[in-house]
């Protein structure tokens, strides 16, 4: 079986912004485009009141060494360990090690052929509990 057969399908595709003015980021995306909070920590979090997969992330300046440019949701931690070893078979640089992190994500960073740093990730909790523990 070849590894496309054993692929996962991505769930969404999560561009990453500029983190150098946060606050004035964060009245941008929400004044401007229309976007909510959905996080503040460890990153900020916005997405659309009208597709809650369309989402936009801002970390802070030097949050992450090196810094992703953007990250795909794999929809599962399963599959998140099954892109790890795939990329290992591959012979890709994986840069941020595979983790569970502590704000609910399971993920590394693997640097794709051209040499962008892509996160790949998927929550550790299903959305409905994570709604659930969001702050309203």
């Amino acid at each position: 079986m070849t590894d496309r057969d054993q692929a996962p399908s991505p769930t969404r595709v999560i561009p990453y912004a500029d983190g150098r003015d946060p606050t004035a980021s964060r009245a941008f995306y929400t004044d401007v485009l229309g976007f909510e909070v959905a996080m503040e920590e460890p990153v900020l979090g916005l997405t659309s009141p009208a597709e809650r997969a369309a989402q936009v992330l801002i970390p802070p300046a030097g949050f992450e060494d090196p810094q992703p440019r953007f990250g795909v949701d794999l929809g599962s931690p399963e599959a998140v360990d099954a892109a790890h070893d795939a990329a290992l078979r591959r012979g890709l640089r994986v840069v941020y090690p595979l983790r569970d992190e502590p704000w609910g994500v399971r993920r590394f960073f693997v640097e794709d052929p051209g040499g962008t740093v892509v996160n790949v990730l998927a929550h550790t909790a299903p959305r409905d509990q994570r709604e659930e523990e969001r702050p309203r």
